[in-house]
């Protein structure tokens, strides 16, 4: 993780502005997909959409949203500021305020957190909150120490690439195995080739991340519908 000296933070008005972006949003979901980006270990600049971060994840939204069936809601957190900057945990805690808005339109509904690096250790960490069911960590930022109880019970998959020179492919593993010996369902699955930004083999990653996301989905106790493939009777 890359660090940054500390700029002036944000105006306040950022701390009023939803953190839970909608991309698609069904009138009735039955399930919720939330991605996040990665970002910095220490930063307080303004998070913007244009970041090369925020844009690394835009195809897995895209490939997702085609996967996923039509009454899975899908979103992104949007953040405040670029860095996690240690004790404010600020990733985190844009995580927990668009958990608490999804909640508030739908409560109690399930959903899956697919985050990468920085947004990776957030999509854990967040994964406190009773209505989420699973995370997907891409090549997460797992510093020592970081806690597994609370995974007790949730479903966890860590995929992470064995050229990757930002996070540690090797302490990904051994959160998996931590959260596995707490009572998590936690699967860690090596992406051989793969780097950080996930730009080596990019298919790979796309289509391992459709293919998990609907895994995980179809393991809910009320599964969401698949996508409507049949032909339309109308051509």
């Amino acid at each position: 993780m890359a660090r940054q000296a500390h700029s002036p933070a944000p105006g306040a008005a950022s701390a009023h502005r939803p953190a839970l972006l909608t991309r698609r949003a069904p009138a009735g979901p039955g399930a919720a997909v939330l991605f996040l980006h990665g970002g910095r270990t220490d930063s307080t600049d303004r998070s913007r959409p244009w970041h090369l971060a925020a844009l690394r994840m835009r195809p897995f939204i895209r490939t997702v949203a085609g996967t996923a069936g039509d009454d899975v809601l899908i979103g992104s957190v949007r953040y405040r500021v670029r860095g996690w900057n240690g004790r404010d945990e600020d990733p985190l805690r844009d995580t927990r305020r668009a958990l608490a808005e999804l909640s508030q339109r739908f409560p109690d509904l399930p959903t899956i957190l697919v985050g990468h690096s920085m947004g990776g250790r957030a999509a854990l960490r967040a994964a406190d909150t009773p209505q989420v069911t699973a995370v997907l960590a891409l090549a997460p930022w797992c510093p020592d120490g970081e806690p597994v109880a609370h995974l007790k019970g949730k479903h966890v998959v860590v995929l992470h690439g064995d050229r990757d020179r930002i996070t540690d492919p090797r302490a990904s593993a051994s959160f998996a195995d931590r959260a596995r010996t707490a009572g998590a369902r936690a699967e860690f699955t090596p992406v051989a080739g793969g780097d950080h930004a996930m730009l080596r083999r990019s298919d790979h990653w796309h289509r391992t991340v459709a293919r998990t996301v609907t895994d995980l989905l179809a393991a809910l106790p009320t599964a969401p519908r698949p996508p409507d493939s049949s032909p339309d009777p109308t051509r």
